[in-house]
């Protein structure tokens, strides 16, 4: 067994028995993992809760027994650390094996998280195994978009689902698994969104969350934004002290700034914004803030994901709306030639901006859940009810 193997044992329960375990494998799974623990906590704040996750968790309220934000990874990154994700998923399972919490409530990851949901219904921990714990899972793996069979090894494993999109649950229709819309987060009325449109403000860079995808498309930002011959200042905003040394390698222009996100509870005001796809563009796109999306990774990840991925657009807002609300440049097109013009026809084309706004006003009606706090509720309902063998904080 290797050093890195061994490192792994997680704590023990601070407070006793355990009612629920939350398992958030990034930077924006530990933020919706977070909210839920609060809003959870308003009406249940004797909840014990424990988490694998990151800082917000922590903030949240949880017992943080590992930070996975700190090695967050994807394509050929993961193979490089199966050794250490083998070791964690056996240490997570054998922990919920002896601390037997009411519930385990997986936020994204899918990677992560369903290989947990396998060894634990394998080793019958899990309730659908005649174990002791729930297994529940928050915000959907993309099976819309790739490996869409994965949802009857899930149904038959899973507990219940609560889905951010309002298409997801008919994804799911042909299995027995649950499913229930709750809408996005990002809307909720509580929400403090990290970005806002300000058509005086600079112009935002968004890498992204991950290392090695913030080593590739930083560069190219970069060269786009020192292309497109704008005045304005640029603001990066990044989520980690390692994204930030990342970044501070680059070859950086005048005027740039760095901000990380979570810092101030007041948005930053952009008039334009070259983003990765992910968690970031979603937050640009209900802001109404114009501009374009962009990816690029290894050649042999991109072809993979290629295979695998059925979907139009890798933007989720494109794909929410069936249009482009953010062009998309991906890998050899992600030259700071096409993001440059991107980036002048959003700061300096008054049509450019007044479609994006409206875009975003549809996307937000689309996102909107049926009540406000309906994602605390479907967790709140799942952990209750004397079957579960006793009651919270007990």
């Amino acid at each position: 067994m290797s050093s890195e193997e061994r490192s792994i044992l997680l704590p023990l329960s601070a407070a006793g028995p355990v009612d629920l375990l939350m398992v958030a494998g990034e930077h924006s799974g530990d933020e919706h993992a977070a909210r839920l623990v609060q809003a959870l906590r308003v009406t249940h704040p004797t909840l014990r809760i424990c988490a694998l996750g990151g800082p917000r968790l922590a903030a949240a309220g949880a017992q943080l027994l590992y930070d996975l934000t700190a090695s967050s990874s994807m394509g050929l990154a993961v193979l490089a650390q199966f050794s250490f994700y083998r070791a964690l998923i056996a240490e997570v399972v054998t922990w919920i094996g002896v601390q037997r919490p009411r519930a385990v409530c997986f936020v994204d990851s899918s990677g992560l998280n369903l290989r947990i949901a396998q060894s634990l219904f394998t080793r019958g921990f899990s309730a659908k195994a005649g174990g002791p714990t729930k297994t529940l899972y928050y915000i959907s793996p993309q099976i819309w978009a790739s490996r869409a069979g994965r949802r009857f090894k899930m149904a038959a494993q899973l507990d219940s689902l609560a889905a951010i999109f309002p298409f997801e649950p008919e994804c799911y229709a042909d299995t027995a698994l649950p499913v229930e819309f709750v809408g996005h987060p990002f809307v909720a009325d509580d929400y403090l969104a990290p970005v806002a449109f300000d058509p005086a403000g600079p112009v935002l860079l968004l890498p992204g969350s991950r290392r090695q995808v913030v080593a590739r498309i930083f560069p190219v930002l970069l060269a786009a934004y020192r292309q497109s011959g704008t005045t304005r200042p640029a603001v990066v905003l990044y989520p980690s002290e390692e994204i930030l040394a990342t970044l501070q390698a680059a070859s950086l222009p005048a005027h740039i700034s760095f901000r990380r996100t979570g810092e101030s509870a007041e948005p930053v005001g952009a008039a334009a914004v070259l983003t990765a796809s992910g968690t970031m563009s979603m937050h640009c796109a209900l802001a109404g803030i114009p501009g374009a999306i962009t990816y690029k990774t290894d050649p042999l990840t991109y072809l993979l994901g290629r295979w695998l991925v059925k979907v139009e657009f890798i933007g989720i807002a494109n794909l929410l709306l069936k249009e482009p609300m953010y062009p998309e440049f991906i890998q050899e097109a992600a030259t700071p030639v096409a993001l440059a013009a991107e980036l002048r026809a959003s700061l300096e084309q008054p049509a450019r901006r007044q479609q994006t706004q409206q875009q975003a006003a549809r996307l937000r009606q689309l996102l909107r859940g049926a009540k406000p706090g309906a994602a605390a509720a479907w967790l709140a309902a799942q952990l209750g009810g004397g079957s579960l063998g006793r009651p919270w904080g007990v």
